[in-house]
């Protein structure tokens, strides 16, 4: 039984009361209800929708002009070579077929990211990394192509400087902003200098100007931005060093004072997206079974993003070995979710779809 102040119980009557811890009991339900509330993922379907190069990977996917479109990298091997960026279409998400296959010479195309510009073009932003046969890094720069169509695109165009990876790209209120980041050649995590991580914004895609140098240690890289409505900046970093656990900061703008939480998970390729009904769900490599020393025991997960950082695990994808970077997509009530793995042998692109409740 409920029971208010022991004078405010006697100076009231009965029927008073009554009607008071009524009030009280449904306002305690009401917050209960909205602070418990639980977040279900059902997979409805997972296939593999391409597999054609030696190795497929690092996936992001968008719906434009009525279509599916799905981007990512084919070549040798994770590392080395000069890799490709495969550009495929689809109307269903069952049936693909290929729009592009991107090239440079002598140039490690990577991590390819599509968006759509304020103008209606698809924009694909990816790394350019060169090797020149080996596997040990020589040199990186950020690359962006255009297309109207999906099929036709510009050469890839060099952009911000030498060492920068602008990894990935979101669009608001007409500006484009990504993180870039900048590490030793190699991407070796021994001890050794700092990286560093900055954001940038740009009107075109082409010309881009600092916004924030970020205060993140444990050498950052891999950021994704995403934006609440209100304006305010999310930022979901991972780290190659001092416990690996990814952070998570938060800025209003002009986005130069950053809040941080450290998340309970180590990410790898993340990726996030906001629910219409306000929910965050983060796509991410899940590092659990292959910190426990299984071997490729590295998995795709859909997790919720909580208000403190943590991650809660709704659904882990059929996948091992080498895999994550999944691409994203809200789309007629069901989550769209691009991602690779090497489960099956071979390293390929698979699409799943997801029932989040």
């Amino acid at each position: 039984m409920v029971t208010l102040c022991p004078s405010f119980e006697e100076n009231t009557s009965p029927l008073h009361r009554r009607l008071l811890r009524t009030v009280f009991l449904l306002a305690l339900c009401l917050v209960a209800a909205t602070q418990v509330r639980a977040v279900t993922a059902e997979l409805a379907d997972n296939r593999k929708i391409w597999d054609a190069g030696a190795h497929n990977a690092f996936t992001d996917l968008v719906r434009w002009h009525d279509r599916w479109w799905c981007t990512f990298r084919e070549s040798e091997g994770h590392v080395g070579g000069d890799g490709g960026i495969r550009v495929i279409v689809s109307a269903d998400g069952v049936k693909w077929e290929s729009a592009a296959l991107l090239t440079e010479k002598d140039v490690d195309l990577r991590d390819p990211k599509l968006t759509v510009t304020p103008e209606g073009r698809l924009m694909l932003n990816c790394g350019g990394s060169i090797y020149l046969g080996t596997k040990q890094l020589k040199g990186r720069r950020s690359r962006v192509m255009f297309s109207s169509d999906g099929r036709t695109w510009t050469a890839p165009q060099k952009i911000l400087n030498e060492g920068d990876w602008l990894w990935r790209v979101t669009w608001h209120d007409g500006f484009a902003y990504g993180a870039a980041y900048r590490s030793g050649l190699g991407g070796s995590t021994a001890p050794g200098p700092e990286w560093t991580l900055s954001i940038y914004r740009s009107k075109d895609g082409l010309s881009w100007d600092l916004v924030k140098n970020m205060n993140v240690l444990g050498r950052p890289n891999e950021t994704t931005l995403r934006f609440q409505p209100n304006g305010e900046m999310i930022a979901l970093v991972r780290r190659e060093a001092e416990g690996f656990m990814g952070h998570i900061g938060y800025s209003k703008p002009p986005y130069t004072d950053w809040t941080w939480k450290e998340s309970n998970h180590r990410f790898g390729g993340q990726n996030a997206i906001q629910l219409p009904g306000g929910t965050w769900i983060v796509g991410t490599r899940d590092y659990t079974k292959l910190s426990a020393g299984v071997k490729n025991g590295a998995e795709t997960m859909l997790a919720e993003l909580g208000a403190d950082g943590k991650l809660k695990p709704l659904l882990t994808f059929k996948s091992s070995g080498d895999t994550s970077y999944p691409g994203l997509v809200w789309h007629d009530g069901m989550l769209w979710v691009s991602y690779y793995s090497s489960h099956e042998g071979k390293t390929s692109i698979y699409l799943a779809k997801v029932k989040i409740k």
